[in-house]
C-alpha cells in the first residue's frame, strides 16, 4: 500500500477507526513519547490496538459495563492513550480531567458522572481518590497509570488490568469485539467537565457522532508522513480531536510540554502543531527576546526582513481578496487600490525573496524548519501575534469552537488564510449572528444589505458537532441548545469575506453604570501587547468607569532599570506605577480606536501572578469570577472615591 497517499479514515465511531487504523497503517508509529531530546520511543498502530484490544478485556473483567462512565484523570503520557483506548474499546465512555483538578472538583465529578472505575495517573491523586471513597461509596476500583510510582494499598496497577485482559484474549475471549460492535453512533465516548471560567463544572455530553463528524469535516490534506507535535492538556476536546485527526490520516503524535517544547521542535521537525493563544504569545516573546540579545547588524537585518515581510503579505493579502474585511468596499475603491498593491509586490518580491531565504528562514528553523501549520484555539490570538507568524513564514490557522461543539466550528484553511478571522465554518456547520437581546437574526439576513454581513451579534450553531447535552442538567440543555440551534455565548461577526471573527464573550460584557456596553477581552488582549504587561482584567460592572487589575513582567521592569526581588516588592514601588499608568493611558485611548467611555479610571497591581487551577483554566483563559472573588477588597478600593483618578 502507498501509505504517504492522503486517505482519512471514515468510520461510526471511534472504535471503528481504532482498528481500521490498525489494519491500513500497520507497522507505522502512531504515538511517541520523550526518553530523552533525542530518544523517542514510538508505538505502532497494530501494537497500541492489541494492547487495547488487552486493556478493554481486562477492563469488562472487572466489571466495566457499556456506555459505563469511567474516570481518568491524569497529564500527557502513553499510559493515558492506552487507557483512553482501553475504554472506547470495551464501549465506555470516559470522564477525563488533568491531575491538576482540585478535591472539590474531584468529588463532584466522581460523584456526579456516577464513576465506579477510575484511573488516576500518580500515588497523590490514587490517595485522594481513596480519602473520597468514605464518600462516595460507588466507586470501586482505583488504578494507577504511573508504572514507576509506589502503589498505595487498595489501588490497582493499569498492568494487572492489562495483564487480566491478555490472559482472557490468548483463551480466546474476545468480549470487546462484541462490545465494538454494539457502540451505536449516539453512544457518549467522553463526559468532560468544563474546567469554568462561570463555575460549577458541567458535564458535556459529547457522542461518537459528534467525533467523527470533526473528522470528516476538518479541512486539510495531511498524510502518513505528518508529525503532530502535543502541548494541550491531553483531556481537553482540542487537543483530542487533533489526535483522533492524526489518526485518521496515520500520523504520528508526539507528547511533548512547555518545559522541552523548544527543544522538541527542532529534534521532531513537526509538520503540524495545534496549541492555545498562551503559547503562541510565549514563542513571540522568546523569538523577540533572542533577536534583542543577537548582535546589531543581526537586529537590524530582522527588522528589514520583517518590514519587507509585512509589505509582501499585506500585498498579497490584498490581490488575493485575503484582507480583512469589516465593513463593505465598494468595487472601484478596490479596483483603485488594486494597481497600488500589485506594484508593491512586484517591487518587494525579490528583495523580500532574499531576506526571506537569509533571515526569516533562521526563524522557522527554530520551530524545526518543516511546519506546514500550526492551528491556535481555545481562546483568542492576540492580532499582532497572529499577523507576526504569518509574516515570518509560519501559517497560524486560527480556529474557533467550544467543548460543547466537539470543539471546531470554524478554522481557516491554509488556502484561504484571513489574518484576523477565524474562518468560515467547516462543512455541515450553519452559524447565525443574532441580537444577544431580542434574538432578532442579523446574518444570514437576504433582506439586508450584503446579506447581514459585518452586523455583530451572539453566534449560533447548528450542526453534527453540536453536544448531547449537559450530562443530569435538563434544564441547562434547554437553555443552551434551542429549535436545534446551540447558543454559544460568544459575540462575533461574519466579515465581507466569509469569515467568522470574534468580538468577545457575551456573557463577560460589562456594563457601565451610564448603560454602555464593554466588550473586556479586546481591550485585555490590547493591552498584554505591552512588554510591561504579563496579565490583566477589566473590572467595572454597574460602575461608573472601567478598572483594571494587573499583573506585571518583571523582566521588562528589571530592563528598565526598577530593581526588586520579588513582584510583591515591585507592585510597592512607586516608579513602577507611574509607569504602568502612562503605558495605559498610552494603549487605551481615543488615538488608538477606544471610546472615551472605555478608557481606564484607575487600576491596581496584583502581587502574584494568575495560575492554572486557580486563576485561569488549563487554556489560560481567565475564570472571571474567582479573579473578582479573590480581589474584591482591591476592585472595591478602585471605585471608592466613585471618580476616576486622573
Amino acid at each position: 500500500m502507498e501509505y504517504a497517499r492522503f486517505e482519512r479514515i471514515e468510520a461510526d465511531n471511534l472504535a471503528l477507526l481504532y482498528s481500521e487504523a490498525a489494519k491500513r497503517f500497520d507497522d507505522l508509529p502512531a504515538f511517541a513519547t520523550r526518553k530523552s531530546a533525542q530518544d523517542w520511543q514510538p508505538v505502532t498502530y497494530k501494537e497500541l490496538y492489541r494492547q487495547g484490544l488487552n486493556l478493554a478485556t481486562g477492563l469488562i473483567a472487572y466489571g466495566v459495563k457499556a456506555r459505563d462512565h469511567v474516570g481518568l484523570f491524569g497529564d500527557n503520557r502513553y499510559e493515558w492513550i492506552l487507557a483512553d483506548y482501553g475504554v472506547q474499546l470495551c464501549g465506555a465512555a470516559d470522564v477525563p480531567r488533568g491531575r491538576d483538578v482540585s478535591d472539590a472538583e474531584l468529588k463532584y465529578i466522581v460523584g456526579h458522572a456516577g464513576i465506579t472505575f477510575c484511573f488516576a495517573e500518580t500515588k497523590q491523586l490514587a490517595i485522594r481518590l481513596l480519602k473520597l471513597q468514605v464518600e462516595l461509596p460507588a466507586l470501586r476500583h482505583i488504578v494507577m497509570l504511573d508504572p514507576a510510582a509506589e502503589l498505595p494499598e487498595g489501588v490497582l496497577r493499569l498492568q494487572d488490568i492489562y495483564r487480566k485482559g491478555e490472559e482472557l484474549r490468548n483463551q480466546g475471549d474476545r468480549e470487546a469485539e462484541e462490545r465494538i460492535a454494539g457502540i451505536r453512533p449516539d453512544d457518549l465516548f467522553t463526559l468532560i467537565y468544563t474546567s469554568g471560567t462561570t463555575g460549577t463544572p458541567k458535564g458535556v455530553m459529547l457522542t461518537h457522532a459528534n467525533m467523527m463528524s470533526q473528522i470528516r469535516n476538518l479541512p486539510g490534506h495531511h498524510n502518513c508522513t505528518d508529525r503532530t507535535l502535543s502541548v494541550l492538556p491531553i483531556w481537553h476536546v482540542f487537543e483530542r480531536i487533533i489526535e483522533m485527526y492524526t489518526i485518521s490520516f496515520g500520523g504520528c503524535t508526539y507528547y511533548s510540554g512547555i518545559i522541552t517544547l523548544s527543544e522538541d521542535m527542532q529534534n521532531v521537525e513537526p509538520t503540524f502543531m495545534a496549541s492555545a493563544p498562551r503559547l503562541w504569545e510565549k514563542i513571540h516573546e522568546k523569538i523577540l527576546a533572542n533577536i534583542k540579545k543577537a548582535h546589531p547588524v543581526r537586529r537590524l537585518l530582522f527588522k528589514i526582513a520583517y518590514f519587507l515581510a509585512k509589505q509582501y503579505k499585506n500585498s498579497e493579502y490584498f490581490i488575493k481578496n485575503k484582507d480583512l474585511k469589516l465593513k463593505r468596499q465598494p468595487a472601484w475603491k478596490r479596483w483603485l487600490l488594486m494597481p497600488l498593491h500589485v506594484l508593491r509586490w512586484i517591487v518587494v518580491l525579490p528583495w523580500y525573496g532574499f531576506f526571506n531565504a537569509a533571515v526569516l528562514e533562521r526563524i522557522r528553523l527554530g520551530a524545526g524548519g518543516s511546519l506546514a501549520a500550526t492551528i491556535s484555539g481555545g481562546g483568542a490570538l492576540p492580532i499582532h501575534i497572529d499577523k507576526f507568524f504569518n509574516y515570518v513564514g509560519i501559517p497560524v490557522l486560527e480556529g474557533y469552537g467550544l467543548t460543547e461543539t466537539s470543539p471546531v466550528i470554524s478554522v481557516r484553511p491554509k488556502l484561504n488564510l484571513v489574518v484576523g478571522t477565524v474562518g468560515p465554518p467547516i462543512k455541515e456547520t450553519e452559524l447565525r449572528i443574532v441580537d444577544p437581546e431580542t434574538g432578532e437574526t442579523l446574518f444570514p439576513d437576504p433582506a439586508c444589505t450584503a446579506g447581514g454581513r459585518g452586523k455583530r451579534g451572539e453566534i449560533l450553531v447548528r450542526g453534527p458537532q453540536v453536544m448531547k447535552g449537559y450530562y443530569k442538567e435538563k434544564n441547562l440543555t434547554e437553555s443552551a441548545i434551542r429549535d436545534g440551534w446551540f447558543h454559544t455565548g460568544d459575540l462575533g461577526m461574519m466579515t465581507h469575506n466569509d469569515c467568522l471573527k470574534i468580538l468577545g464573550r457575551h456573557k463577560a460584557t460589562i456594563v457601565l453604570s451610564s448603560g454602555e456596553n464593554i466588550e473586556p477581552e479586546p481591550m485585555e488582549m490590547h493591552l498584554q501587547q505591552s512588554k510591561y504587561i504579563d496579565q490583566c482584567m477589566v473590572v467595572g460592572q454597574d460602575k461608573k468607569f472601567l478598572g483594571l487589575l494587573v499583573v506585571l513582567n518583571g523582566c521588562e521592569f528589571v530592563k528598565n532599570g526598577i530593581k526588586h526581588r520579588s513582584l510583591q516588592e515591585l507592585v510597592q514601588i512607586p516608579e513602577a506605577r507611574e509607569l504602568m499608568k502612562k503605558e495605559i493611558r498610552r494603549l487605551i485611548s481615543p488615538a488608538t480606536g477606544f471610546k472615551n467611555y472605555e478608557r481606564i479610571g484607575d487600576f491596581r497591581l496584583l502581587p502574584e501572578k494568575f495560575e492554572v487551577g486557580h486563576e485561569l483554566t488549563n487554556l489560560f483563559k481567565i475564570k472571571r469570577h474567582i479573579v473578582t472573588e479573590k480581589y474584591s477588597d482591591l476592585i472595591d478600593h478602585i471605585y471608592s472615591n466613585h471618580s476616576p483618578k486622573k
